[in-house]
């Protein structure tokens, strides 16, 4: 998958070879991190207890890729009954020896229920360090015309989709695309809490709407398909706005990403260069043919 550019003179190639395992760990950004400065019960020993845990060295990108998974679908479960989660039970049910990254893990885990499922994680008591998931489908201006006007769920999963294809070189095949979102804890086999049937609404509803072209992949063993995008996606959306999404996510420039950045300006002046109005040439070669014959008649 394609990684975050450390410099914006970096290959292509390299730039966007990994950049599912970035925005695996990330899945978006939050408006502001939610607050853990105090622990379970806002007593200053809690907070030491569950903060301060003596250092444990540095921990395996995978493992805390696979806590923050594990703390996204804790929080969607529990926000079924819409009962307040505390932090002592993320704590003593999800991040156990991890109590020293925390803090950390909650962060992600905010980013990436914002921009893949469509909450805020909002600290309503700080007292007693509880949290509850916030509907966020209506997206403020600026996120509007990255996330598109739909306002539901769909649209963060759509935009990863979106961007994957267009970073991976405007094709991407699907076993990289269930790679990536198996990393955000959604399964090709398992209904979601969210997204229902994530296999159904990609390879269906979204081809369905033309959102996504989904196509088999010739002479492959055991047989694969891809995806590009579909011609709606064109219409409603431009490949500068997705790279913006992506540099959003990863807090970058889009020019970070040299190619990808060359690629979304051609097509921006392309569309520029469009004729906004009038008929199309063959109308307008018609028409002038038909003012020809009308002379010589």
């Amino acid at each position: 998958m394609l990684q975050k550019p450390r410099s914006r003179g970096r290959p292509s190639a390299q730039a966007d070879r990994d950049w599912g395992q970035s925005r695996a760990a990330r899945a978006g950004v939050a408006e502001e991190a939610p607050s853990t400065s105090r622990g379970p019960g806002g007593s200053p020993q809690g907070a030491r207890r569950a903060e301060a845990s003596p250092a444990a060295g540095p921990r395996p990108a995978k493992q805390l890729e696979l806590k923050v998974a594990e703390l996204v679908q804790f929080l969607l479960i529990k926000d079924q009954k819409k009962i307040p989660v505390k932090r002592a039970d993320m704590l003593r049910h999800v991040v156990g020896d991890y109590r020293d990254v925390f803090p950390e893990l909650l962060r992600r885990a905010a980013e990436r229920l914002q921009y893949v499922f469509g909450y805020r994680l909002v600290e309503l008591e700080p007292r007693s360090g509880a949290y509850i998931l916030v509907n966020g489908l209506e997206p403020v201006e600026e996120d509007a015309e990255l996330r598109g006007d739909q306002g539901t769920p769909t649209t963060g999963l759509l935009m990863i989709v979106l961007g994957l294809i267009f970073m991976k070189g405007n094709t991407v095949k699907e076993t990289e695309v269930w790679d990536f979102l198996r990393r955000l804890g959604v399964y090709p086999t398992k209904k979601h809490l969210v997204f229902g049937d994530p296999k159904k609404l990609i390879t269906e509803d979204f081809v369905r709407q033309r959102y996504l072209e989904y196509r088999r992949v010739p002479h492959t063993d055991p047989v694969d398909y891809e995806f590009q995008w579909g011609p709606r996606t064109s219409l409603e959306t431009t490949k500068m706005k997705v790279l913006k999404f992506v540099a959003k996510v990863h807090k970058q420039d889009p020019q970070d990403w040299p190619a990808q950045y060359c690629e979304a300006l051609a097509d921006e002046e392309a569309r520029a260069g469009r004729p906004a109005a009038g008929p199309a040439p063959a109308l307008q070669a018609a028409a002038s043919e038909g003012r020809r014959v009308k002379g010589a008649g």
